[in-house]
């Protein structure tokens, strides 16, 4: 059976983190990283994949904490799996920041690849394909990651009160592909809000967490966030138990060589409709108006309507009654001319 008694199966945290510049993400997600460590009590390296120079300027806080960081610096899509199996051998926290810079290289390397001057619609699913060959290893990975990434735009037609519609911004997302943000069980919006207009300190930042698939922290924010405030999460993990979060050795291809289903279905229709107008062909291949007065009736005889759109909606077995009732009056209209 598929359907099996439910059990915690995600024992790893799948964090995505991501705001505009000078938000706080590189610090927190160290910060997060650093408490886990601790939490979990290991004795591996915090790995960095480093898209943005930002290890450089946390280096203390892992010096601090006699943490030893291990750290990629690059930018290109094609590394990142293989640093994934790097960091699952050698790390236990993966620190990646920020995932932005993965998908704008992606994209790049494919218009470069194919000397395109834009990305049409037929060019996004080869794109989407690559991807998500990283987003299955994330959710899927033995390996906790902090994901950072940069804040898009969420742009909508407002109406006004005269009815007037108007494009303006309507919320942040993560910039990436579009379906990146579905993939962390914790995202947290990272916000640097101003709280005075005097001199001095006069900011903050504020994380906000906009999805805690838990549902214990969600809604809520934390100024000047630490590990603390995202243990409710991270506690309810299967943390040291198995993780399966998905299980993507299964897949549908078989689908296509069925005779039942999906496109091999789609395609025997069209063999059936094709024979059966060939066998009426044969009977009354001429334009006279008695050939074509033949077609109609042979049609209401075999399949009970001259509608030839009626007959391309019927399923394939009443196809198959028709194409032999027809064949069979063909041979006998050929076994009485021989």
């Amino acid at each position: 059976m598929i359907l099996k008694p439910t059990k915690n199966e995600i024992a790893y945290l799948k964090m995505g983190m991501y705001g505009e510049a000078g938000s706080g993400k590189t610090f927190t997600s160290s910060l997060v990283a650093i408490g886990l460590h601790r939490f979990i009590k290991s004795n591996e390296a915090i790995g960095f994949i480093d898209t943005e120079t930002g290890s450089s300027f946390v280096l203390h806080l892992f010096k601090d904490a006699k943490i030893k960081l291990l750290t990629a610096k690059t930018r290109a899509f094609a590394d990142l799996l293989t640093i994934l199996d790097e960091a699952e051998k050698n790390c236990s926290i993966l620190i990646l920041d920020s995932i932005t810079h993965f998908w704008n290289e992606l994209l790049d390397a494919y218009q470069k690849k194919h000397n395109l001057n834009r990305i049409t619609l037929r060019h996004w699913i080869p794109i989407k394909q690559t991807w998500r060959e990283f987003t299955d290893r994330y959710v899927n990975s033995r390996l906790h990651i902090i994901m950072c990434g940069r804040a898009g735009i969420i742009w909508d037609d407002v109406e006004d009160e005269e009815g007037i519609k108007e494009l303006k911004k309507v919320g942040t997302k993560l910039k990436a592909e579009v379906e990146t943000s579905f993939e962390p069980s914790l995202l947290v919006e990272m916000v640097k809000e101003r709280t005075s207009n005097r001199p001095g300190k006069t900011w903050i930042h504020r994380a906000y967490i906009i999805k805690d698939r838990f549902d214990i922290i969600d809604g809520q924010f934390f100024d000047e966030p630490k590990f603390e405030d995202f243990l409710p999460h991270i506690s309810r993990l299967n943390i040291g138990g198995e993780h399966k979060a998905l299980d993507v050795s299964s897949n549908s291809q078989a689908l296509f060589n069925n005779p039942g289903l999906g496109e091999a279905k789609y395609k025997e229709k069209k063999i059936l409709l094709d024979e059966i107008t060939d066998y009426i062909r044969l009977i009354y291949p001429s334009q006279s108006e008695q050939d074509k007065t033949g077609r109609i009736k042979i049609l209401m005889q075999c399949a009970n309507t001259s509608s030839w759109n009626a007959i391309t909606d019927m399923g394939n077995d009443k196809l198959k009654l028709i194409k032999e009732a027809i064949k069979e009056i063909y041979e006998k209209e050929k076994t009485k001319n021989d």
